[in-house]
């Protein structure tokens, strides 16, 4: 008898052929061949195999403890090495991002959720899961703005002050929040200086091109000729920097999620210390404001 065959997929002769074909289950549904199914999660990200794991390319163990974490986000998440001025901007940006305390409602909702006995991780999701277009996408909204801006300046070779001050405008006759300026809390915004020091730094050194720092900064003064001059926030400045690094909107606000995600963590962890139960969003002293009806007796049937 002649033995089968081994091909590529490690299935001898016909076998391996019919793996590569879709087949029949035996209730009659279709089902999917290997290279179909293999491609299912085809990802450029991570490669394993027995004994290997690679990084877009890179062996983990040559990463490990020679590639920092931010680092290897970058890594991850662009495919390529950050260079020294990249990785450092980055993990500026991440650090002013990580935590507002428990003013902040996902900072709130997460240690509301460990008192009421969830594991670390759904207490983590609890706070990570109202991050949404109010509370932490302002950011994205802003990189968005800020491309715009750009663009148009370049465009029709317009000075990018007069663009910003038609955008402002614009939000203004709308009544709309002009997104990465303002803050309910601090009059000036003490991330701001340190951050934008850092990206004038780079683009003083030939790192960053500088025209997003250009336009924030057209949107900040364009802001300040009004009543009210909402100075830029953390999520207008670190806009800044994801723009000028070359971060797309959607994922400037995977990054503010991934640094906000370690301050609920420290805020969760905290509150697991404390032991208390079932702690609510106002303490047990305090009732909420009731706007119904008085009280009233139900009719006679």
């Amino acid at each position: 008898m002649t033995e089968p065959t081994t091909g590529e997929t490690g299935t001898g002769g016909a076998g391996g052929a019919a793996a590569e074909r879709s087949a029949v289950s035996p209730a009659g549904t279709q089902t999917t061949g290997v290279a179909e199914t293999t491609a299912w999660w085809s990802t450029a990200v991570t490669r394993i195999a027995p004994g290997e794991i690679e990084l877009r390319g890179y062996p983990i163990e040559q990463l490990i403890g020679r590639l920092d974490f931010v680092s290897t986000i970058w890594l991850l998440t662009k495919g390529v090495l950050p260079t020294s001025a990249q990785s450092r901007l980055l993990q500026a940006a991440l650090v002013a991002s990580v935590d507002h305390g428990p003013q902040a409602p996902s900072i709130a909702s997460a240690r509301m959720a460990v008192t009421c006995g969830v594991g670390i991780n759904s207490a983590i999701a609890n706070g990570v899961n109202v991050l949404g277009d109010t509370h932490g996408g302002a950011g994205q909204q802003c990189v968005a703005m800020l491309h715009g801006i750009a663009a148009t300046a370049t465009e029709t070779g317009r000075d990018v002050d007069e663009v910003a001050a038609e955008v402002v405008a614009d939000h203004r006759a709308r009544k709309a929040y002009v997104p990465g300026f303002g803050h309910r809390f601090h009059p000036r915004d003490p991330r701001r200086d340190v951050l934008l020091g850092l990206v004038e730094e780079a683009v003083t050194a030939g790192d960053l091109g500088g025209e997003y720092l250009r336009a924030g900064i057209a949107v900040e003064k364009a802001l300040a000729t009004g009543r009210r001059r909402p100075p830029m926030n953390i999520d207008g400045v670190t806009a800044v920097v994801y723009a000028e690094l070359g971060v797309e909107p959607e994922l400037a606000r995977g990054f503010f999620v991934l640094a906000r995600s370690v301050g609920i963590l420290a805020h969760a962890w905290e509150e697991t210390g404390t032991g208390r139960r079932v702690k609510g969003p106002l303490p047990p002293p305090l009732l909420a404001d009731y706007t119904g009806e008085p009280t009233r007796e139900y009719p006679e049937s």
